[in-house]
């Protein structure tokens, strides 16, 4: 990746390192953003007794870790990789591979306007970065917010390409929200009931839909901009196909969200 940062990183901070060396009791990694060495004690690699430190770390090998401890003084980084739980280490893998997404971007930039990637990337990266941390949430904010980069203060022959090609390449967020409907009903128009129960309940936004899942269920899903957003639209086309349903006082309708990831 072109990301470097200056400095040191922050106490608590989650960060991709390469495993350099292994060694009986310790492990010394590249810090990949900071592009600096840091240490792994082999108390820190694993919970509970290790036999081989090999077993968990090999050189080469990419890992997340936690900072714990930084000594400027001594340009020490202690750093702790038993410590990042699977929802960090999910959310950095992704931050990672949506700054090398922003860096392919970076990239189109550079060849359409004929310049070294390293310059393009240099120019864009030290007026962005200070004010997002990451390329990606600038080019985010072009696309659903309609954000200027030229008004961050990027130079006007980047800025106008690079907004052309940022909305080319990344599409705004939509949130999905499924669920189930279940209905029975045993009246003589009951088929009826069902469909225009379910017209309606389809017809309050063009991002509703219904599909049947057989034995009386059927699943609905939204999508929208944002979550709260799609739950007010879900819960709309719900009550209306439930209203409609329950003319029949006889009639069972139930409905189950499915609960986010």
């Amino acid at each position: 990746m072109l990301l470097k940062r200056q400095g040191y990183p922050e106490e608590g901070e989650i960060v991709f390192c390469t495993v350099v060396s292994v060694q009986y009791n310790s492990v010394f990694v590249k810090i990949e953003e900071y592009d600096r060495q840091g240490l792994i004690h082999i108390s820190e690699i694993s919970p509970g007794r290790i036999r081989n430190i090999r077993d968990y770390v090999k050189e080469g090998k990419m890992v997340v870790c936690k900072v714990l401890r930084i000594d400027q003084a001594k340009g020490h980084i202690d750093l702790s990789l038993r410590r990042v739980n699977e929802r960090e280490k999910r959310q950095k893998t992704d931050e990672r591979k949506q700054e090398q997404k922003a860096e392919k971007i970076i990239e189109s930039l550079a060849n359409q306007l004929k310049k070294p990637v390293q310059k393009a990337y240099e120019d864009v990266s030290s007026v962005l970065l200070p004010k997002y941390g990451l390329l990606q949430s600038a080019f985010e904010d072009v696309v659903e917010n309609n954000e200027s980069l030229e008004k961050t203060g990027l130079k006007k022959e980047y800025a106008e390409l690079l907004e052309a090609i940022v909305r080319e390449k990344i599409k705004p967020k939509q949130v999905i929200l499924t669920g189930t409907i279940t209905i029975k009903t045993y009246v003589e128009n009951g088929v009826d009931l069902v469909k225009n129960a379910l017209v309606k309940a389809k017809s309050t936004k063009k991002t509703i839909g219904i599909y049947y899942l057989g034995a009386g269920n059927y699943s609905i899903s939204v999508e929208a901009k944002d979550y709260k957003e799609a739950e007010k639209q879900l819960k709309d086309a719900v009550a209306i196909a439930e209203k409609t349903v329950m003319a029949d006082k006889t009639a069972l309708f139930k409905f189950k969200k499915r609960e986010r990831d």
